[in-house]
């Protein structure tokens, strides 16, 4: 943590995010406290192991994310943190091991049907469609919610106008939250990278997930950008009451905003638990030190 910082945060999170003026903020950080501690377990992955031929890319890997938590996913490029994440969400499922959803078994479950249970994640590239507005962008999100056919399509004024109103609604709702207002008809193509980051939040946000994976949502970002994307991560998590499962090689942020922590490196476990204890951890400065594995 920086020198001179405040509290739990680092100073650029504190400016962002306002702890000590917004009463807003205040109480996410109260629900940062005291999440993690009674909550049963959201996602839970036991044993996890991914091959591709004879590369192992992740083994024996296991974590519990709670219900309300924000978990950290830290280590060096090529450590298998996004392989992990595919291997949750069905893109590449487990050769080993098991996924669980709230109990249910999600182990190689297609990725459209682990969206309709509730997971939405961002990509680390980021996956917006080019030549589209932020709108449609965002609208994009609740396909899953909605009923698509040529009968709606044919009947739109009766049987799909109210439908659409609805998924409207709650796309606003999400463009307010993340303060897009002034931007919701321009095109995703000219935004600078910390917009765009937000977008894709969004998109993801409006699906109305429980749990919600984010793989390094701040990369490419300055300061200030970082420090909004975590005042809104803390607050979906606060106002919305979705875990959260963050990828990120920003510690400042991982310590700032997560309640725990697991550390990969090349494909393996080497660190978990409280993060202000797992930077700490001599096998995780060394893999850092070490550079990238790829």
């Amino acid at each position: 943590m920086a020198n001179g910082s405040t509290g739990p945060f680092p100073d650029f999170l504190m400016k962002a995010m306002n702890l000590n003026g917004d009463n807003k903020i205040q109480m996410t950080t109260k629900n940062k406290i005291a999440v993690g501690t009674d909550g049963g377990a959201l996602l839970e992955c036991n044993g996890v192991e991914r091959r591709f031929g004879g590369i192992v890319a992740v083994t024996g890997v296991d974590l519990v994310i709670r219900q309300g938590e924000i978990f950290g996913l830290v280590g060096p490029n090529g450590s298998g943190k996004t392989t992990l994440t595919n291997a949750i969400t069905g893109f590449y499922p487990p050769n080993v091991g098991t996924v669980r959803l709230a109990g249910k078994d999600i182990t190689g479950t297609a990725p459209h049907k682990v969206a309709k249970l509730g997971v939405a994640r961002t990509f680390q590239n980021l996956a917006l469609f080019n030549g589209m507005s932020v709108l449609d962008n965002i609208l994009l999100g609740r396909h899953i919610h909605m009923k698509p056919g040529v009968l709606r399509t044919a009947l739109y004024w009766w049987a799909a106008r109210h439908e659409e109103i609805e998924n409207r609604k709650i796309v606003e709702e999400v463009i307010e939250f993340l303060q897009l207002e002034s931007i919701r008809h321009e095109l995703v193509d000219g935004l600078p990278i910390g917009l765009k980051k937000r977008v894709e939040l969004a998109r993801a946000l409006v699906a109305e997930p429980q749990m919600l994976i984010l793989d390094e949502p701040m990369a490419g970002m300055n300061q200030e950008e970082k420090g909004y994307m975590s005042r809104f991560i803390l607050d979906a998590r606060a106002e919305r009451g979705v875990s959260v499962l963050l990828i990120e090689h920003h510690m400042d942020v991982i310590t700032g905003i997560c309640d725990r922590m697991l550390a990969l490196n090349y494909g393996e476990m080497i660190a978990s638990g409280i993060p202000k204890d797992v930077v700490k951890d001599p096998r995780v400065i060394e893999a850092y030190i070490g550079g990238s594995h790829d």
